[in-house]
């Protein structure tokens, strides 16, 4: 990643933070909030089919497990670990949410 990248991520961060904190205290608006929601989603990144398997090693589920919490069938995650196909759209984005912040955070 260029510096330049990392400082613009670090920036939109704490610009969100800020409008975060502004928002609770009833100064932003809802949709000022998420404006900057939208402004600070992270993209996202093609997955390997070993990283996608790490993924859900990671998080201590089967690939059963790992379908529902993602909302996909079983048959999708075996064809991803597999490098049958790969992940697009919302479950890639999922995905990438699972890997940078933990399963946790979508359950």
């Amino acid at each position: 990643m260029k510096k330049n990248d990392k400082t613009k991520k670090r920036l939109l961060k704490e610009a969100h933070e800020m409008v975060k904190d502004l928002h609770d205290a009833g100064i932003a608006d809802l949709a000022t909030m998420r404006e900057f929601d939208a402004l600070c989603v992270s993209e996202t990144h093609e997955l390997s089919p070993s990283k996608i398997k790490k993924i859900r090693l990671c998080a201590g589920v089967s690939q059963a497990v790992f379908a529902k919490i993602i909302n996909v069938s079983v048959a999708a995650i075996k064809q991803w670990e597999r490098g049958e196909r790969k992940p697009s759209g919302a479950a890639l984005k999922l995905l990438n949410l699972v890997e940078a912040k933990g399963v946790d955070v979508i359950l």
